[in-house]
């Protein structure tokens, strides 16, 4: 009896663990895992992240969930450190058992975290940077939506230089993956005009005093400032300029696009330029349903909503458009086969309709353009692409 039964023991060890197989899916749940800085310098784009999210997720529960399932969102705190995105990755795959992480802010910490994933079949799901790994080289676990600062530079700053007729061009930019890449996009775009940089600088990721490098390039004559910057940055590199009487043309990526950036800042930060996909979602906007979701947002959360709120909303509406194509039997293939077969149409926020295969991992290369007037970010220029 003691073969037969051990034989039986295995046979049903084998059962439960095909019956597992899929990490993060069950009868009644999907496990959706997501990091974002919480803590550190970009905690107010991690915390908007965050509650579009959520937002999308109580809307789909509240509906039935997926084929049945209820959406559970875990979120982890890396503080925008790449060591600390590891960590996050590791509790999120190995302890939490996720079924996918999405939205994940941060190059740098995308690229840290994403060995942990994929060692274990874990989709990387439109994370919230614009930088080309995110998609490049082709991974059948990589999935982007944010067309990348390397192509928004260089579809935009050679209509900026022929509107603004500018002569000398000039880059403060990150030193990092993100800065980097809005540098060598800006370099492609003047190729195009054969024209270089008139003076590069760079500051340290964290960093606060700028007023070196804005003297640097006030002392180059230059008339257009590409900012490969954020929040903090921005503000001090445009404060810094304005205080010292130079005003050039200062054109930033979408990582410059936040409405922190004219409630922060003020005034001095009218005129400034941002390529950018979604729109900033106001309150009192023109458009009857951004109103209305900017309204309900509001409600849910007690703070006005932001791009990047609308980023975390998107997001995880793009999965949920996903693993409802995948049909009940949701697993990582059955989802990637689905979602390279998706068109996502264009949304309330004036995003481009995405698009996605097998061998085309980015939705879209459209961008457009904005500036702040008065107070506020208006666009200015229709999609383009490089």
């Amino acid at each position: 009896m003691k073969p037969l039964l051990a034989v039986f023991a295995a046979s049903l060890a084998v059962v439960s663990t095909a019956g597992q197989a899929q990490q993060g899916v069950t009868k009644d749940e999907i496990l959706v895992g997501s990091i974002q800085d919480l803590s550190g310098p970009i905690a107010a784009y991690g915390k908007a992240v965050r509650q579009g999210m959520l937002l999308r997720v109580e809307e789909a529960n509240e509906q039935g969930g997926v084929h049945g399932r209820k959406l559970k969102l875990l979120v982890e705190d890396d503080g925008y450190d790449p060591k600390k995105a590891v960590l996050a990755a590791q509790k999120l795959v190995n302890q939490d058992k996720v079924f996918i992480v999405a939205a994940h802010t941060g190059t740098a910490q995308n690229n840290a975290s994403m060995p942990i994933q994929f060692e274990k079949n874990i989709i990387n799901f439109f994370p919230v940077t614009a930088a080309r790994e995110m998609y490049e080289p082709l991974n059948r676990l990589k999935y982007s939506f944010a067309v990348t600062y390397y192509d928004q530079m260089r579809t935009w700053l050679p209509k900026m230089v022929k509107e603004k007729n500018a002569k000398k061009v000039c880059t403060i930019y990150q030193d990092d993956e993100f800065g980097l890449e809005v540098m060598r996009g800006a370099e492609a775009g003047l190729k195009t005009l054969n024209m270089e940089f008139t003076e590069k600088t760079s500051y340290k990721r964290g960093a606060t005093d700028f007023s070196s490098q804005v003297a640097k390039m006030k002392g180059s004559g230059c008339d257009l400032v590409v900012l490969g910057t954020i929040i903090r940055e921005t503000l001090g590199t445009i404060g810094e300029a304005r205080k010292t009487g130079f005003n050039p043309t200062f054109l930033g990526s979408s990582a410059a696009y936040t409405y922190l950036i004219h409630r922060l800042g003020g005034k001095p930060m009218d005129g400034l330029y941002a390529t950018m996909t979604a729109q900033e979602p106001y309150l009192d906007e023109a458009s009857q349903p951004l109103r209305f979701w900017a309204t309900k947002y509001k409600t849910r959360f007690n703070e006005d909503p932001n791009v990047f709120s609308a980023y975390g909303y998107l997001i995880l509406d793009a999965f949920i458009k996903g693993a409802t194509k995948a049909g009940p039997n949701l697993t990582t293939d059955s989802f990637i086969k689905a979602m390279d077969s998706m068109t996502i149409p264009p949304d309330i926020f004036g995003s481009p309709e995405a698009t996605f295969t097998a061998t085309k991992r980015l939705g879209s290369d459209a961008s457009r353009l904005s500036q702040i007037v008065d107070g506020k970010w208006k666009v200015v220029a229709d999609y383009a692409k490089p």
